[in-house]
């Protein structure tokens, strides 16, 4: 590349016309820098060629020595299959042998993982892990291990039976963390009854094994088992009468699922909601009766005291001002005129009666209403889904029992009630044809004299 430029240049010199002595000179100073230039080329084209053939040695050194290892390698791999496949037979030798030593301790050994498996399932659910956390980890480790179990996993599977009996018949109280319905937690101190229940002051608590930690249940049992435990938890020296669930929770959960009186009262729906009116009016008309009639008794017995001197306040001292204003009458008209006074009284007396008596009646007639309702219902939920699930129709049975129910419990107390009202009742008029009767009798025994 250099002589072209050389040339090019030397080329383009001669082009220019210098003629004179000195570019004479010029071109032999150009001669001897392009001699120049070619011995210092030769000189670099002899050191590269030295550098190649020198890495070209190196190369050859390195190939070489990639062989030897190759070969060694190869030697390697040969001699490791020996070994792998000598391994392999040394193997299946102490796996005989093994095999041969265990003998039936195989068995024992299956049994223990088979106990721990078992162990694990009950002592995970268990009350007492609530006291005693993560007591199942190492039985879970026993019942998933491959190999033969140790001395130590044996004792561990022994302690957590052991301690599992033991606490089952304590009575033991301990502070925990209770994590309530809405995610809160609260320390609480609880009381462990065997393997049985947990009790608080809140009432019956249970532990959940899944997250490992005690909640309240959902819903308390009825009130008066609820009681019980509140007031054992409570107790500090003495006897307290408690509900034990032998089941471990199970009678417990079924408890907590039981429907409580207002529950079944609303599922009479609308129909129980019209004979609850009709109780709670016919009620109130009785009370009122019963306050109105009891006032009037009490007067006319104050009345029939003072005889003389009649008091308009009562039932029978209006009866006897009629007898006093009218004395001078024949004993007929005078029988007429109390007889009058009387019928006066008597709707005052008898107002109300009969609407209880009439609601008694009424309350079983909506009761079977709502008894034709909730079969109604019942055959079109049949109709619409079949009877493969019962809880569907289990909402429209029951509403055709509860309004049943509702209507006889509504009408069985207002008949009792509608007695005892209308015996009042008819012993004030009975007062007052008592009265009645005395004083024509009186008048007709003056008049025959």
């Amino acid at each position: 590349m250099k002589k072209l430029i050389n040339f090019v240049l030397l080329a383009a010199s001669l082009t220019t016309g210098f003629v004179a002595t000195t570019q004479a000179n010029q071109l032999d100073d150009l001669l001897k820098q392009v001699k120049a230039d070619r011995v210092s080329e030769a000189k670099l084209d002899k050191k590269r060629e030295a550098e190649f053939l020198s890495a070209r040695a190196d190369k050859s050194a390195l190939l070489s020595k990639a062989e030897k290892e190759l070969a060694d390698q190869n030697v390697r791999n040969t001699r490791l299959t020996k070994e792998y496949a000598s391994n392999e037979i040394l193997l299946a030798q102490k796996e005989l042998e093994l095999s041969n030593a265990t003998g039936t301790l195989g068995e024992m050994f299956g049994v223990s993982r088979a106990a721990a498996a078992n162990a694990f399932g009950q002592i995970s659910t268990s009350i007492v892990s609530a006291e005693f956390p993560n007591r199942g980890e190492a039985l879970n480790r026993i019942a998933n291990a491959k190999e033969i179990p140790s001395i130590a996993d044996l004792e561990e599977l022994w302690f957590a039976l052991q301690t599992e009996m033991t606490e089952s018949g304590k009575i033991s109280q301990f502070s925990v963390d209770v994590t309530n319905l809405d995610g809160t937690k609260s320390t609480e101190t609880i009381t462990r009854i065997g393997t049985f229940n947990l009790v608080s002051n809140n009432g019956y608590l249970t532990y959940n094994d899944e997250v490992g930690q005690v909640q309240p249940l959902p819903k308390q049992p009825a009130g008066y088992i609820a009681d019980t435990a509140s007031n054992f938890s409570s107790t500090t020296s003495g006897y307290r009468a408690l509900y034990v669930d032998p089941s471990r929770g199970g009678i417990l959960s079924l408890e907590t699922r039981k429907k409580t009186v207002e529950e079944f009262f609303h599922e009479g729906k609308e129909v129980g909601y019209a004979i609850t009116v009709l109780l709670i009016i016919g009620l109130l008309i009785a009370l009122e009766r019963m306050i109105v009639l009891g006032g009037m008794s009490s007067k006319i017995k104050a009345q029939e005291k003072n005889l003389d001197k009649p008091n308009e306040n009562n039932p029978l001292g209006r009866l006897l001002k009629v007898f006093y204003d009218n004395q001078s009458v024949d004993a007929e008209t005078l029988e007429l005129k109390l007889d009058e006074a009387i019928l006066r009284e008597t709707p005052k007396v008898d107002r109300g009666v009969n609407l209880i008596k009439m609601f008694a009646a009424v309350a079983p007639l909506m009761g079977l209403l709502g008894t034709v309702i909730g079969m109604i219902m019942t055959f079109q939920t049949i109709t619409l889904f079949g009877t493969g699930d019962p809880k569907i129709m289990a909402g429209n049975i029951s509403l055709a029992l509860v309004t049943t129910a509702l209507g006889l419990i509504c009408a069985l107390p207002l008949i009792l009630i509608h007695s005892i009202v209308a015996g009042k009742s008819k012993s004030v008029l009975q007062k007052l044809d008592e009265q009645s009767a005395g004083l024509i009798a009186a008048i007709a025994e003056k008049g025959s004299k």
